[in-house]
C-alpha cells in the first residue's frame, strides 16, 4: 500500500520505518530540510535503538523515502498519516497549528481518494477540524475521510511497541476507511477496537492520564512510607499483585516527566474544561507529581544543611532511559533549584548532555559518570541508565567531600550504598539518619 509521513519525530519517524519494514512504500516527509537531507544519510534525528537499522533497510529495499515536498507526499498517497508535533502552549493547551499547516499544506495535491489519519496526539474535534480545513481549501468532501488512530509509542522502546501493539485503535464512522486502514497493520496481529472519532481522540488522553495517576499514587504513598517507616517497593508489589490493580506503573520516583504524559495530563484538562468539567483528580495528579520532586530537592537540603555553595552530582538527565528526550525531565528542576540557591552541579548522561547544554551552558559537563562524584557533595541519580550499575560507588564515593547518595529512582538500594560508605536516601523509605516514625495515637471509636 502507498502511505505517506508527515512529520518525522518519535511518532512519525517510527511508524513510517516500521510500515516499510512491513512492505508498504512509504515516503516521509518533512519542512526541516536538514533533517530530511540527515535521514537520506541514513542519520535519524531522535535517538531510539534500532531506528537507523530500520531506516536503512527501508531504503535499501526502496521502501521508504524522504522528501521536503508535500505535493510528492500526497499525490498517488492512498493513507497519509499527520504526524506531527502537539506540544503544549504555557496555558497547556495543545498548540495544535502544524496539524492545521499540514491540512492547509495536502489539500491541493488531493487529486484522489484520500484517507488522511491523524497519528498526532489532537484534542476532541481535532478530526472535524481537519476535515473543515480540507473542505474550505476546495477539496470535495467524497475525495477524503478523516481517521484518527492515536499513538501508544513509549519513547526507547517505539519501534518493539509499533510492532508489537497492545491494541489498534480506529476513530472513524467509515467503514471502509476503517477496514483500509486496519488492512494497513494486519500483519501485526493485535487487538483492534473501531468506534467514533472523539472516542479515539480520548483514549490517548485518557490512557496516559491513568498511568499518570498511577505514578503519582504510588509517589504520594511514597511520602508516607517515609513519614511511618514503611518501604514503597514492598507496598508496591502487594498492591501489584492484585490483578485487578496490576503492577505496571506502581514505580515510585523523583515523578514523572518526558513528551507525553505532562502534555496528555493538560490536554485532558483543557478538554474537559472546554466541555464545562472540572477534572480536579487530575488537577491534584499534576499537584501531587510536582510536589514530589519539590520533597526530593527539600531532603537534599536538609541533608547538606542548604545547596549554597554546594556541588552535587547528576547520573542522569533524560526524562528515562534509552532516550534523549528532556522535556518536562527531573534532572531540570534539580538543576534549576541548585543554580538559584548558589550551588555548582555537574551532570553525566550518556545521549542527552548536548540537549541540556542548550538550557545550561554554565554547569559542567563530565565524559564520564565516575568524574561526576569528584569533589561532590552528593551523588543524585536522577535516570536509572543501566550502565550506572556497574559503577564503583566505593571508589566514587572516596573521590567526594561527603559520602551523600540521593537516589531518585531506588536504583541502587541502600545495602548496596551503605556498603560503599555513604549515607543513602531515596523516595518512600526513611533512611536511617532521618527521625524515627512519630504515632499519633487516636481514641478508639465509641
Amino acid at each position: 500500500m502507498k502511505i505517506s509521513v508527515v512529520g518525522t519525530g518519535y511518532v512519525g519517524l517510527v511508524t513510517g520505518a516500521v510500515l516499510a519494514s512491513l512492505g508498504h512504500e512509504v515516503t516521509c516527509a518533512d519542512i526541516d530540510e536538514e533533517k530530511i537531507a540527515r535521514l537520506r544519510q541514513g542519520i535519524s534525528p531522535i535517538y531510539e535503538p534500532g531506528i537507523e537499522e530500520l531506516i536503512a533497510e527501508g531504503v535499501r529495499k526502496g521502501k521508504l523515502r524522504f522528501t521536503v515536498d508535500l505535493a510528492e507526499a500526497t499525490r498517488g498517497a492512498e493513507i497519509l498519516f499527520i504526524a506531527v508535533g502537539t506540544p503544549p502552549a504555557a496555558s497547556g493547551i495543545p498548540d495544535i497549528s502544524a496539524v492545521k499547516a499540514v491540512a492547509r499544506g495536502i489539500a491541493p495535491y488531493i487529486d484522489d481518494f484520500l484517507i488522511v489519519v491523524n497519528k498526532s496526539t489532537v484534542p476532541v474535534g481535532c478530526g472535524d477540524l481537519v476535515e473543515r480545513i480540507l473542505m474550505d481549501q476546495g477539496v470535495p468532501r467524497e475525495r477524503f475521510e478523516v481517521v484518527s488512530n492515536p499513538e501508544f509509542l513509549r519513547e526507547g522502546t517505539a519501534i518493539h511497541d509499533t510492532l508489537h501493539p497492545d491494541r489498534i485503535v480506529v476513530g472513524t464512522n467509515s467503514e471502509p476507511s476503517a477496514a483500509k486502514l486496519l488492512e494497513v497493520f494486519a500483519q501485526l496481529g493485535a487487538p483492534t477496537l473501531i468506534t467514533n472519532r472523539y472516542t479515539a481522540e480520548l483514549i490517548k488522553y485518557a490512557s496516559n492520564s491513568f498511568l499518570a495517576m498511577k505514578i503519582s499514587f504510588i509517589n504520594a504513598l511514597s511520602r508516607v512510607c517515609e513519614l511511618c517507616g514503611g518501604d514503597v517497593d514492598a507496598l508496591a508489589k502487594g498492591m501489584g499483585m492484585d490483578s485487578r490493580i496490576g503492577a505496571q506503573f506502581l514505580r515510585s520516583g523523583i515523578g514523572w516527566g518526558g513528551s507525553c504524559f505532562p502534555k496528555d495530563v493538560q490536554g485532558l484538562l483543557h478538554t474537559s474544561r472546554a466541555l464545562g468539567y472540572h477534572f480536579d483528580m487530575l488537577n491534584e495528579v499534576v499537584r501531587v507529581n510536582e510536589e514530589q520532586t519539590e520533597h526530593f530537592v527539600k531532603r537534599l537540603e536538609t541533608r547538606l544543611g542548604g545547596l549554597k555553595g554546594k556541588r552535587l552530582g547528576l547520573l542522569g538527565l533524560a526524562f528515562k532511559p534509552n532516550t534523549d528526550d528532556i522535556r518536562d525531565a527531573r534532572s531540570l528542576a534539580v538543576i534549576q533549584e541548585t543554580l538559584l540557591q548558589g550551588g555548582e552541579v555537574c551532570v553525566y548522561d550518556p545521549v542527552a548532555m548536548d540537549h541540556v547544554r542548550k538550557l545550561y551552558p554554565q554547569i559542567e559537563y563530565a565524559e564520564r559518570p565516575e568524574q561526576v562524584a569528584e569533589g561532590a557533595d552528593a551523588l543524585v541519580l536522577v535516570t536509572e541508565w543501566n550502565e550506572f550499575k556497574a559503577l564503583d560507588l566505593r571508589a566514587m564515593g572516596e573521590a567526594m567531600r561527603e559520602k551523600v547518595l540521593f537516589d531518585g529512582r531506588r536504583f541502587y538500594g541502600a545495602e548496596r550504598a551503605q556498603a560503599a560508605g555513604f549515607d543513602y536516601f531515596t523516595v518512600g523509605a526513611r533512611s536511617s539518619l532521618e527521625q524515627n516514625p512519630i504515632w499519633l495515637e487516636t481514641e478508639p471509636v465509641a
